[in-house]
């Protein structure tokens, strides 16, 4: 499991159970919802997640540095 959240997932299951959990949580949806969504979706509101919490670790980063 932990491989598999570090983006070293090979099981196709695992890495799908991986981003219906991210999206679900991400979006506070039911994951049941993720389910019912294009495969497209699911992976364009995954991209964004992707970059909105890269975006909000790098202004921790710059306000850490701040503090420093």
């Amino acid at each position: 499991m932990r491989d598999a959240i570090r983006g070293k997932a090979t099981d196709p299951e695992m890495v799908s159970l991986i981003s219906v959990y991210t999206l679900a949580k991400g979006l506070a949806i039911s994951p049941l919802e993720v389910y019912k969504m294009p495969a497209s979706m699911v992976h364009n509101f995954l991209t964004i997640h992707k970059e909105v919490e890269t975006y909000k670790a790098e202004m921790i980063e710059k306000e850490m540095k701040k503090v420093k």
